[in-house]
């Protein structure tokens, strides 16, 4: 079954009939009697139940009556702006108009249901959107230059050598100069390193050595020292790891594609002409010719 629901032919069928489905309702509305409304059971059942949905209980004989009055009224209402021509060029109702055809393709979408190698594929194609980040688990001490001016090279040499030989066991809370931030990162992400840090600093974390004491490394605040335990590189995860997310992507492409060969097939039902505005220098043009 699912195979059948991934043909290409299916899917021509299916929008053919979303098409005539389309037409079908408009046509079927342009003949309805002007002077009659109906009010269908159907209609009524779907009143109470969204009553019951909102106010968790079913709703009385005089609400129902109430939503009835509500609904003959909107209708009357409807019916005499289209008559009036209150529907023309007004944006928000082509817009609500324009979504209402595009949800007929999205059922049509959405009956297809992807394999693993559906969304394997989909994952491999889009790997960039699924990539994880390269992560930073680093430990820093701060150098303010303000506080060590011209002896900021000279300061931050000798703490260097102090601390490679504490190697990891440096005590950072201890040393170097008060800062804002936390002193010690775990998997901190390289958009979040940027944004805490600055793009020099997350680029020399790139670069440093792990397991031992570097620097001095620049940031917007300062200098720091920085020692880096672990750098996870960025990676496409497994199938299994983003399957949730893969589905929701692929589901979504597949959706704007049906609402594209929708939308392509109405199209050729039109003949379209764009009156363009003249230039500024195409009038000008235009007025030497005529001179």
């Amino acid at each position: 079954m699912k195979r059948i629901l991934r043909e290409p032919l299916l899917h021509f069928l299916l929008l053919g009939a979303v098409i005539f489905a389309a037409y079908g309702m408009v046509s079927k509305r342009g003949n309805s009697e002007p002077g009659k409304i109906v009010i269908s059971e159907g209609q009524v059942a779907a009143m109470a139940e969204g009553f019951a949905r909102t106010w968790r209980r079913p709703p009385t004989r005089e609400e129902i009556d109430g939503l009835i009055r509500d609904r003959v009224q909107e209708e009357v209402y409807s019916r005499e702006a289209v008559a009036l021509g209150l529907d023309k060029d007004d944006t928000i109702i082509r817009r609500r108009l324009r979504q209402k055809m595009e949800f007929l393709t999205d059922d049509v979408a959405a009956l297809a249901e992807p394999t693993d190698d559906d969304l394997g594929a989909y994952l491999q194609a889009h790997a960039d959107t699924f990539r994880t980040q390269r992560c930073f688990t680093f430990r820093h001490v701060y150098l303010n230059p303000e506080r060590h001016g011209e002896n900021l090279a000279r300061d931050a040499g000798k703490l260097l050598a102090q601390m490679q030989q504490s190697g990891a066991q440096a005590d950072v809370s201890e040393l170097g100069d008060s800062f804002l931030l936390e002193h010690t990162f775990q998997s901190l992400q390289a958009s979040e390193t940027v944004k805490q840090f600055g793009e020099k600093f997350a680029a020399r974390l790139g670069e440093l050595p792990t397991g031992r004491w570097e620097g001095p490394i620049e940031s917007g605040y300062g200098v720091h020292l920085v020692y880096v335990g672990e750098r996870q590189e960025g990676r496409v995860p497994a199938l299994a790891e983003v399957r949730d997310a893969v589905r929701r992507e692929w589901a979504n492409t597949r959706r704007l594609e049906m609402n594209e060969k929708f939308y392509r097939e109405l199209l050729k039902r039109y003949d379209v002409a764009i009156e363009r505005p003249q230039s500024a220098e195409e009038k000008r043009l235009a007025e030497a010719r005529v001179k």
